[in-house]
């Protein structure tokens, strides 16, 4: 059994979940998220901590005992403090702008760049070359990070592009001639 999923999942104040037969749902302060149970793991709601069981003793089991376990702690994280991806924009002229639910880029190309946010994502922008992406979904927060680091990715011999803050970006030496 994976030792990821023998570890109980502590419910903070304030957040609601309900356990079915096919689904589970974490209500909190940030929103609601709901996910389907896998058939070979279930899930006990005791004193205010998750457990999960494999309902057999494979190997398939055990390990999905682990992954269902990190999803709803990532849950139950999302709907009480939420997630945050923050990323930099990095050349000269490179700009964003936050309006509303869209997201609009100048990053050098000859037309701006408008990436519409999905619902439960917020985005702001504290200065021109920072984006702030949150939610409480961790996945759909990662998932809209990815695609607009997307539209330019750090290049590898100036570095200019969009990177996430930690991101280290390894620049090439030039040609010599």
């Amino acid at each position: 059994m994976s030792r990821v999923g023998k570890m109980p999942v502590a419910i903070p104040q304030g957040v609601d979940v309900t356990v079915t037969a096919e689904q589970i749902s974490v209500k909190g302060s940030l929103g609601t998220l709901v996910r389907p149970i896998h058939s070979l793991v279930s899930i006990k709601n005791e004193a205010g901590k998750l457990s999960f069981v494999p309902n057999d003793e494979s190997a398939a089991a055990g390990a999905m005992s682990g992954t269902v376990r990190a999803l709803v702690a990532n849950m139950v994280t999302g709907v009480s403090k939420g997630f945050e991806r923050k990323l930099n924009l990095v050349g000269v002229g490179f700009r964003a702008q936050a309006t509303g639910q869209k997201l609009n880029l100048q990053i050098g190309y000859s037309h701006p760049v408008v990436k519409d946010m999905p619902a439960g994502i917020k985005v702001e922008c504290p200065t021109q070359t920072e984006i702030l992406i949150k939610g409480a979904d961790a996945q759909v927060v990662g998932q809209v990070a990815a695609e607009v680091r997307a539209f330019r990715p750090p290049e590898p011999y100036k570095g200019k592009g969009i990177r996430y803050s930690d991101e280290k970006v390894s620049l090439k030496e030039t040609k010599k001639k």
